[in-house]
């Protein structure tokens, strides 16, 4: 019960936004606009005040990293060779359906759970997985693309890859933080209490924006393919995470932190790129609302598991 009592007021927010939407309460356009002040303002205050005051050696646990990196590009990578078989299938639709089975929300739901669950070091580990996401498989999918678009094109836009990566504001928030950390010259008071307010709003804007946009009806069409990325990304995925952790020796908070980060919903950045490459949007869009959907119930599953309550 102890874990339900911290987790249920997660997926209500959610649900809120999503009845907000549903009825007409709130435009879903809304949506858009808190999604943004989360993901540029309140996400890189909370990663700069966490990471802040942490030395570099306890944000580099290369086991934490082998185990939620390497679980999501095993998964990317064998979902996308798998979907090569299918008929028509080209390079850029086979990275997209290899990005919506393994690209994963930790911004705005593991890290509001993780951070329930453990406090600060929650924050920690669901940020450093954000810059895996952002700073790994965000920029090997832009490649991928890149090089399907290549048959057309004829040019590579390294440029805008670039853009997208430097111009990152959790990238960005960790760099800044990882050099304020290093000058050890302390946070001071109104700065600390300046970022507090700010990250404290990343929890109930990013659930409520996530409930707002949520829509059912896009789930109709090839229900059993979207099951099956859903599946395979709340199910699976956090299977092969969790043998990473437990091949590589790491302690139980982190295992956790690690197994949440990867049963977490399709990020809404594969939605993104998706729409900037025309690829597969409808598809993306449709498992970021099934795996959203599903995890509330496969969530609660892991975390028991894992956890206990």
């Amino acid at each position: 019960m102890h874990l339900v009592g911290m987790i249920f007021p997660i997926f209500a927010i959610v649900v809120a936004g999503w009845l907000a939407g549903a009825t007409g309460y709130l435009p879903r356009t809304l949506g858009a606009s808190l999604t943004r002040f989360a993901y540029y303002i309140a996400m890189p205050a909370l990663v700069f005040l966490t990471i802040g005051d942490e030395t570099l050696h306890s944000l580099l646990d290369w086991r934490f990293l082998a185990a939620f990196g390497g679980g999501s590009l095993i998964c990317f990578a064998v979902v996308m060779a798998i979907a090569r078989f299918r008929p028509g299938a080209t390079f850029g639709t086979s990275a997209m359906i290899g990005a919506a089975a393994s690209m994963t929300n930790t911004a705005f739901v593991a890290l509001p759970i993780l951070k329930a669950l453990y406090g600060k070091p929650g924050v920690l580990a669901a940020a450093i997985a954000t810059v895996v996401i952002g700073a790994i498989m965000f920029p090997l999918l832009v490649v991928l693309l890149e090089i399907d678009r290549f048959g057309t094109s004829r040019t590579i836009r390294l440029g805008p890859l670039m853009r997208q990566i430097a111009t990152n504001p959790v990238i960005l928030a960790t760099v800044f933080a990882l050099i304020w950390s290093y000058t050890a010259v302390g946070m001071p008071k109104p700065l600390e209490s300046l970022l507090s307010i700010l990250g404290d709003a990343l929890t109930p804007c990013a659930l409520f924006a996530i409930g707002l946009e949520l829509t059912i009806g896009e789930l109709r069409e090839r229900l059993s393919f979207y099951l099956l990325l859903s599946v395979i990304k709340l199910v699976l995925m956090p299977i092969v995470v969790y043998a990473l952790c437990r091949a590589s020796g790491l302690g139980d908070t982190l295992t956790v932190a690690a197994v949440v980060c990867g049963a977490v919903p399709t990020a809404k950045s594969a939605f993104v790129l998706a729409a900037e490459y025309d690829v597969e949007k409808k598809m993306v869009g449709a498992v970021i609302s099934m795996s959203t959907l599903l995890s509330i119930v496969t969530l609660f599953v892991w975390l028991y598991l894992i956890h206990g309550a």
